[in-house]
């Protein structure tokens, strides 16, 4: 199943920086191991803002579930998901 997420990181003002530069450092391994293992499928940056638009590839509700929460930045994100269907006009 596939869907797209938005993902927008929301860092409290006054955060510890070292700190968060470890959790950045943690999301980016994750996210490549996602992205190695073929759930991950597209990521692109929202340009001017702290936010991504992702695609994923994963066999359920629940499983891509697990997969955002799991990541290091999951405490400070908006996420917005919107389940993905082919198109009958699509040629692929």
């Amino acid at each position: 199943m596939l869907y797209l997420v938005r993902m927008d990181v929301r860092i409290p003002t006054g955060s510890d920086q070292k700190q968060m530069d470890e959790i950045k450092a943690r999301e980016k391994v994750y996210s490549q191991e996602l992205q190695r293992d073929g759930r991950w499928v597209h990521l692109w940056r929202v340009v001017g803002e702290y936010a991504n638009y992702s695609v994923f590839d994963v066999s359920s509700n629940d499983e891509l579930h697990q997969l955002l929460s799991a990541l290091p930045l999951f405490p400070y994100m908006e996420i917005h998901v919107t389940p993905l269907a082919q198109h009958p006009s699509s040629i692929a």
